[in-house]
C-alpha cells in the first residue's frame, strides 16, 4: 500500500527559513511514515529578471492536489513579494478540492487555517543567556517595523523578559528598524553621535540588523564584545561567518513545520495518536563572538562547509556520502561539458553521467516535455500532458542505475514512481526547468526523510546548468534539422535523407532488404500556369503529407526537390509492400484532395522498388530504379485517361 504523502509548497528552498520548516516537517512526517512533496521555485519571487522569475514560479501549476491527503502552504515566502499569482493559484486549486486539508504557515492567507510560529521561548532563552549569563543590565532593543505583528511580538517579550529580571527598558532604548543591515548600521551612528546613550548590550529582532550593527561599531571604533555585546535572532550562516561571529538563536520554525503536520494528522487521519516535537530552546542557542563567550565552532565548521570552494579535492568516496560543495561543482568543468553536447541524446546521457553532482539521493529523475525540442510549441505557463522522464539515476550503494528508455506520463501524475512502495518515507523535491520564461521540464530530487541533507546552493546552480545546456542543445538541434529539413514540408532534404540512411545501415541486420519509394506529383505546371504557384504549392504539400502518413516509424520521407518525394526503408520487405504501399498512398492522397475541395484533384504518380541489402548496393541506383517505375506508372495512367 502507497504511504500517504504531504504537499509542502515554499520558495528558496536552500534558504535558513525553508531549512527550518523542512526539518520539522520531515521529522514528523517520518514519525508517521508520511512522503513529503516539495514544489518551490528556487529564487525569490520577485527576482528582478522576471522571464526568470515567471519559468521558475512554473513549478507550482504542475501540484495536483487530488494526489496529495494534505498540503503545507509556506505563506511567509510565498506571500512577502508583490507577485501573488502563484498563491492565488494554489487557493483556487485547493477550492477546487474541498477534501484536501490544508495548513498555512506563518501569514494569514485567504481562509487557509493558519499555523503561527511560536518563539516566546526562544527570545527568552536568549535573553536569559544575555542578562544571567553576562549580567547585562542597560539593554538597547532593535526591532523590527512599527506595527509588524512579528516585530511588535519580539519587543513585547524582549521587554517583558528584562522585566522578569528586575530590568527596565527606557523608552529612547526601543528602537524600530526595518529587519535589515541598514537598521543596524544607523542605531549604531546614533550610539556614535550621542543621539542615543551607549548601552551594556544591543538585542537586535534579526541577524542582519545585528550584523549591521557589529560592523558598523567596529568601523567606529566601538569595541565588540567589550565595549558592548551584540544579539541577534533567527542564526542565519551569515552569523556564524561574520569576522566577529553573532550569538544568536534558531527561529522556532521546526516547531512551527512539525505542528502543520500534527494539524494536517488530525483532519486526514484522526485515528493516529500524535506525537509533537518539542524543541529544546536551550540547543538552539549558536554562541558566537559578539558577546563574549567562546564561539560554538562546530556551527562555523558546518556552515564553511556548505561555502567552501577547493579547487583541487581528494575524490574519495565520503564525498559523494555527504552534499558536494560548490568547488567541486564548479571545478568539475560541468557547465563545459554539458553544453559541448552535439545532439539532445549525448545531452541527456551527459546530465545523467553529471548527476552525481546532486548526491546523496536515492533517485534524480529528469522529466522532459515530449515536444522540448520544439520552439514553435513553446509554453511559459504550466506543462503539457504529454510528458516523459528521460532518465532516472539511482545511486544505491554508490552505484548508478540508468533507465534508457523513456517513461511516458501525464502531467497530472507529476512523477508516477512516487505512488510506488517503498520501506522508508522519502522527499521529493520538484524543481523547475526552463529557459528565461520557457518551460522545458522539471527535475525531482529524491532522498529519505532522515537524510539531513537539502537544498542548497550546489543543486541550485546544478540546475541552472541543465537548463542553460538544454537550451544550447535545442538551438543547435533546430539549427540541424533547417541543415536536414525542407523549410516548406518539414520532410527529410536529401541531405537529410543520407544522414540518416547512415544511421539506418548501422543498425541493419544482414537480411534485412532496402525498399525505395519515388513519388511524382501529377499536373503541376498546369495548376500553377492555371491557378498560381500558390496553389501548386498547396497541391505540393498534400503530397508530402500523404507520403508522411503512409511511410512506417522506422521509414525515411524525404522530399528530394520540386514536386519529387521519397520513401526509404531497411527491413523485412517484399512484393507485397510495394503493392499495400502504393495503395495506402493512393487512398491518403485522393482523401487530401477531396478535403481540400480545389476545382481541380490533386494526384501523384507512384514507383517502388526492392534490392538485397549488401555493400555494393548505393542508394541512388535503387532510387533510379524506383523513379523508372514511377514514370512507367505515370505514363500508364496518362493513357488511361485519354480512353
Amino acid at each position: 500500500m502507497a504511504r500517504k504523502k504531504i504537499c509542502f509548497v515554499t520558495a528558496q528552498p536552500e534558504s535558513n527559513h525553508s531549512h527550518k520548516l523542512m526539518k520539522g516537517i520531515f521529522k514528523q512526517c517520518e514519525k508517521y511514515g508520511l512522503d513529503v512533496a516539495v514544489f518551490a521555485s528556487m529564487i525569490n519571487l520577485d527576482f528582478y529578471y522576471t522571464d526568470y522569475a515567471t519559468g521558475e514560479r512554473n513549478i507550482y501549476k504542475l501540484i495536483n492536489v487530488d494526489k496529495f491527503d494534505g498540503v503545507i502552504l509556506d505563506n511567509i515566502n510565498l506571500t512577502q513579494s508583490q507577485v501573488t499569482d502563484d498563491i492565488e493559484h494554489i487557493y483556487k486549486s485547493l477550492c477546487k478540492s474541498p477534501d484536501t486539508p490544508v495548513i498555512g504557515i506563518g501569514t494569514p492567507y485567504a481562509d487557509i487555517p493558519t499555523v503561527k510560529n511560536k518563539n516566546e521561548e526562544v527570545i527568552r532563552e536568549i535573553c536569559r543567556h544575555m542578562i544571567e549569563f553576562h549580567g547585562c543590565k542597560d539593554i538597547c532593543i532593535l526591532t523590527g517595523h512599527k506595527d509588524n505583528s512579528e516585530a511588535e511580538e519580539r519587543l513585547s517579550i524582549i521587554l517583558d523578559e528584562t522585566k522578569r529580571h528586575g530590568l527596565k527598558v527606557s523608552d529612547d532604548h526601543i528602537i524600530y528598524g526595518d529587519f535589515w543591515y541598514s537598521s543596524g548600521e544607523q542605531l549604531a551612528n546614533d550610539i556614535a553621535d550621542g543621539k542615543i546613550s551607549k548601552p551594556d548590550a544591543i538585542i537586535a529582532a534579526s541577524d542582519h540588523m545585528a550584523l549591521g550593527a557589529i560592523e558598523m561599531l567596529t568601523k567606529l571604533n566601538i569595541k565588540v564584545p567589550d565595549e558592548i555585546k551584540v544579539f541577534g535572532f533567527d542564526a542565519t550562516m551569515e552569523a556564524s561567518l561574520d569576522d566577529i561571529s553573532l550569538t544568536t538563536i534558531e527561529s522556532n520554525f521546526a516547531k512551527c513545520g512539525a505542528d502543520a503536520v500534527d494539524e494536517l494528522i488530525s483532519k486526514f487521519s484522526p485515528e493516529t495518536e500524535l506525537d509533537p516535537y518539542i524543541p529544546d530552546a536551550h540547543k538552539m542557542i549558536h554562541i558566537g563572538m559578539s558577546c563574549g563567550c567562546i564561539p560554538d565552532i562546530s556551527v562555523t565548521v558546518n556552515s564553511l562547509k556548505s561555502m567552501l570552494y577547493f579547487t583541487t579535492r581528494n575524490y574519495t568516496a565520503d564525498i559523494f556520502n555527504d552534499n558536494i560543495d560548490i568547488g567541486l561543482l564548479m571545478e568539475s568543468y560541468i557547465p563545459e561539458k554539458l553544453t559541448s553536447s552535439q545532439d539532445p541524446e549525448e545531452l541527456i546521457k551527459n546530465i545523467h553521467d553529471l548527476s552525481y553532482i546532486a548526491s546523496p539521493y536515492e533517485a534524480f529523475y529528469l522529466c522532459l516535455k515530449d515536444d522540448w525540442l520544439d520552439s514553435d510549441k513553446d509554453i511559459a505557463h504550466g506543462y503539457p500532458d504529454d510528458m516523459h522522464i528521460a532518465f532516472i539515476s539511482s545511486y544505491v550503494k554508490g552505484d548508478f542505475d540508468k533507465y534508457k528508455n523513456r517513461i511516458h506520463f501525464i502531467a497530472s501524475e507529476m512523477l508516477p514512481q512516487m505512488y510506488e512502495d517503498r520501506e522508508e518515507p522519502n522527499a521529493f523535491y520538484f524543481t523547475p526547468l526552463h529557459f528565461r520564461d520557457k518551460a522545458l521540464g522539471y527535475a525531482v530530487l529524491q532522498r529519505k526523510l532522515k537524510d539531513v541533507s537539502k537544498m542548497n546552493l550546489v543543486y541550485r546552480n546544478w540546475i541552472r546548468f541543465i537548463n542553460t545546456a538544454l537550451e544550447m542543445t535545442r538551438s543547435k538541434n533546430r539549427l540541424s534539422e533547417l541543415s536536414v529539413l525542407d523549410k516548406m514540408t518539414g520532410l527529410y532534404n536529401r541531405r537529410g535523407m543520407f544522414e540518416r540512411y547512415e544511421k539506418m545501415l548501422e543498425n541493419a541486420k544482414d537480411t534485412d532488404k532496402v525498399f525505395a519509394c519515388v513519388i511524382d506529383m501529377d499536373g503541376l505546371k498546369y495548376i500553377n500556369d492555371t491557378y498560381g504557384h500558390q496553389e501548386g504549392d498547396i497541391g505540393i504539400i498534400a503530397v508530402s503529407k500523404a507520403a508522411s502518413q503512409v511511410s512506417d516509424e522506422d521509414e525515411i520521407c524525404v522530399r528530394s526537390g520540386g514536386d519529387e518525394f521519397y520513401i526509404i526503408g531497411i527491413g523485412e520487405y517484399d512484393e507485397k509492400t510495394i503493392e499495400r504501399k502504393t495503395e495506402r498512398f493512393n487512398a491518403a492522397l485522393k482523401k487530401l484532395s477531396d478535403e481540400n475541395g480545389k476545382q481541380y484533384p490533386i494526384s501523384a504518380s507512384i514507383g517502388c522498388s526492392i534490392a538485397e541489402l549488401d555493400s555494393e548496393l548505393k542508394i541512388d541506383d535503387l532510387l533510379i530504379n524506383a523513379d523508372e517505375q514511377m514514370y512507367h506508372n505515370k505514363l500508364k495512367r496518362k493513357m488511361q485517361r485519354r480512353r
